[in-house]
Order: C-alpha cells, then structure tokens, then sequence
C-alpha cells in the first residue's frame, strides 16, 4: 500500500497535546481517510492518506 504525506508533526509534542491526532480528526471529518503513522527515522508523526496511484 502507498500513501500520501499530508502532514509532519514532531514525536516531541507537549504532554497532552495530539497534534497529529487532531489534525486527522479534522480531515477524517471532511471526508478524507486520514490516518496517522510514525515515522521511526525522522522521529514524526505522519498524517497520511492511501495514494491514488495503483
């Protein structure tokens, strides 16, 4: 499966603050099957979306 990067959040985020989270919440609302994935290398949280390629 591929996917598209919409957004990058920091993994250091203040505790209790979801950025990632919210921000997919905010596109899962507006129809988009937003999804949140880290990023182990880059030490991020990534909003992602499938990729319409095939």
């Amino acid at each position: 499966m591929s996917a598209k990067v919409l957004e990058r959040f920091p993994a250091g985020a203040p505790r209790g603050s979801w950025p990632a989270e919210e921000c997919a919440a905010r596109l899962r609302a507006e129809g988009k099957p937003a999804t949140v994935v880290m990023d182990l290398e880059s030490d991020a949280f990534l909003v992602v979306v499938p990729s319409d390629e095939d």
